[in-house]
């Protein structure tokens, strides 16, 4: 579990920064064949060529967000992405201030960070290589031996700066400014390789996703197969790296987490998450 040491900032660092305005490739949202040419006249009662695919239904159009809403208006025209990490990092700077924006996040490519690490939180891993901030120093703290090793009580104190930093955050502000920027956003979703996918849509399904953790009441147990420590239990283990970040930082921290992952939802889409 060394992925530890950063994970929660992928988490925090890629919620804030899409926040800011700052990406599943399971995600069927891919452009479907051209259907074949037609062999033959067709018959009068026919039409001449096959009708055009629909695209995938867009199921949290942005336009709908309570966050767009209640901006109204005409947008104010926004850079190409290829030149717009500097209004993004002014976004950030904004919303986070200038010392975090300077200590933690990493200022170049910064749309297509954002969209990248959203999109692998539900896989296994998450590459470090897309990570749009640095992460915390400290080690994952365990207690016990051998078979009787769980994650440590102090682990969780790892944490608190970092669920601070996400708290003082203004869900509607931040959101405010997701909507601001996110035409980049979704042209850098697109340019990913999902060209007719929606990357709101990613967005609330990754959101629903961390949500959906178990709470786990008690030590959770570890092993340790090899160099890195992994969960005993092989369910808890086959979960994704943002839910296995959850579980890590323990029940209470895991639950400051999810509420606000639950106020920037409730702001970029109209539709409650599922039950």
């Amino acid at each position: 579990m060394s992925e530890d040491r950063t994970i929660w900032w992928w988490v925090l660092g890629a919620f804030v920064v899409v926040a800011a305005g700052a990406a599943w490739w399971w995600w069927q949202g891919r452009t479907p064949p051209a259907p074949p040419p037609v062999a033959q006249m067709p018959s009068a009662a026919q039409p001449a060529t096959e009708p055009p695919q629909a695209e995938a239904k867009v199921e949290h159009p942005i336009e709908s967000a309570p966050a767009a809403l209640e901006a109204g208006g005409e947008a104010t025209p926004l850079p190409p992405l290829a030149e717009s990490d500097s209004a993004l990092r002014s976004g950030i700077g904004g919303l986070v201030g200038e010392k975090a924006l300077v200590d933690f996040f990493h200022m170049t490519g910064i749309a297509a960070r954002i969209v990248a690490t959203i999109d692998n939180l539900p896989r296994s891993k998450v590459a470090t290589k897309v990570l749009p901030v640095r992460g915390p120093g400290g080690a994952f703290i365990v207690d016990g031996e051998a078979d009787e090793r769980v994650i440590g009580e102090a682990n969780a104190a790892r944490y608190a700066a970092h669920l601070q930093l996400a708290e003082t955050v203004d869900a509607k502000r931040a959101a405010a400014l997701y909507v601001r920027f996110y035409p980049l956003l979704q042209q850098a979703y697109r340019e990913l390789g999902y060209p007719q996918g929606q990357f709101n849509d990613r967005l609330v399904a990754v959101i629903d996703h961390l949500l959906a953790t178990p709470e786990i009441a008690g030590p959770i147990r570890l092993v340790q197969p090899k160099v890195l420590y992994e969960f005993a239990d092989p369910e808890l283990e086959a979960r994704s790296a943002g839910q296995k970040l959850l579980l890590r930082m323990g029940a209470a921290n895991a639950a400051r987490a999810k509420g606000t992952l639950r106020a920037f939802r409730r702001e970029i889409t109209a539709a409650p998450p599922p039950q």
